[in-house]
């Protein structure tokens, strides 16, 4: 992976869309350990499972051909029908492990990140020919990693198996003086024995590499301020967005309003169109507007008033004019003052009388 220049300033975590975009690129994590693994762990697998069936689909065309050989013909013909029927033979032999190994690879790489189809690595960059940052690279964070995995890896892997191998060494010097039908059972059983001894460590390596690559990329995706502040100019002018944030304004403000209404003295309604709810207590300059609404809200509003006990009075004209002039949490305009009032008045005799009635 190349590494970036001095990123000092990007001290902010990377957003989202700063991560969608960085895999459009195909600038993904990616540990090649990890497919190692991979490819290693499905070997081992495969020679522990399918080594009988591959050495028998090879073992027994080899032997009719030994046992048929004065059979075979030496013309052009006989020899392409020959080399055909031997290219079946090993393709049906080792065709299954094969593919399983192809599975292992791709899975090595779908565990990590998601399928990415990108051009971006194929377009002509300077900084690839650059000395500069050939150098970087040489000499880099990433360059070490590499090598000291490397060692690593070359120590591990030379301790297990000397400790495999060496006390297996007089047994090893015999092989040479028995049958081949014999050898291949011993050297198959001591090959599966080492490889899963070298997928033990290989996994310990792949883990800690991919974390390190994580990290590595993470922080080559981090912002700075100025970074922070263009993208979220660009977000607040995408159109969706702001029809999204219209949406959410619109709801808390629908939920503030009908939580609103019960605290109304009086709902002002056009029975069919509009309703708009006052609210005026004494001691106030003038009565406000807690909520209104056209059509369904407007129902809504009612039913509301209704539950709560709010009067509701019918007056198309003072309805219609308020719900055009008058905002929410706003003083009614000077000129609905008097009609307001007698509507108030009236409700708040009502009120009055009602209270006398009661015993």
């Amino acid at each position: 992976m190349a590494e970036d220049g001095d990123s000092s300033d990007k001290t902010e975590d990377p957003t989202q869309k700063r991560l969608d975009e960085a895999a459009e690129r195909g600038d993904v994590v990616k540990s090649q350990e990890i497919n190692t693994w991979f490819v290693i762990a499905g070997a081992t697998l495969v020679l522990s499972t399918f080594s009988g069936s591959i050495g028998g689909g090879i073992l027994v065309p080899m032997q009719n051909l030994i046992a048929k050989s004065w059979m075979i013909r030496t013309d052009g013909p006989g020899l392409l029908a020959l080399a055909r029927s031997l290219e079946y033979a090993v393709i049906a032999a080792v065709g299954v492990p094969l593919l399983f190994l192809a599975l292992a690879a791709i899975a090595g790489n779908m565990l990590q990140h998601r399928l990415v189809w990108s051009a971006e690595s194929l377009k002509p960059k300077f900084s690839k020919i650059s000395p500069a940052a050939g150098a970087k690279r040489i000499f880099g964070k990433q360059a070490a990693v590499n090598f000291g995995k490397g060692l690593f890896k070359l120590a591990a892997l030379g301790a297990v198996m000397t400790m495999i191998l060496w006390p297996e060494r007089l047994r090893l010097e015999s092989l040479v003086r028995l049958d081949p039908s014999a050898l291949l059972s011993i050297t198959s059983s001591m090959t599966i024995h080492l490889m899963g001894s070298v997928v033990a460590i290989l996994a310990l390596v792949a883990i800690l590499d991919y974390v390190f690559q994580y990290r590595t990329w993470y922080e080559r995706q981090k912002m700075s301020l100025q970074e922070m502040k263009e993208e979220f100019k660009q977000s607040e002018g995408d159109p969706h967005i702001k029809g999204r944030i219209r949406q959410l304004r619109v709801a808390r403000m629908k939920k503030r309003m009908m939580a609103a209404v019960p605290k109304a003295s009086v709902v002002i309604t056009n029975p069919t169109h509009f309703s708009v709810a006052l609210q005026y207590d004494r001691g106030m300059p003038a009565p406000i507007c807690v909520a209104k609404g056209q059509d369904n809200i407007a129902l809504k509003i009612r039913e509301i008033a209704k539950a709560h006990d709010i009067p509701i009075v019918e007056n198309v004209p003072l309805a219609r004019a308020l719900y055009k002039t008058v905002e929410i949490d706003e003083e009614i305009p000077v000129e609905h003052y008097h009609a307001v009032a007698e509507i108030i008045g009236y409700v708040m005799g009502l009120k009055r009388n009602l209270s006398g009635r009661q015993p």
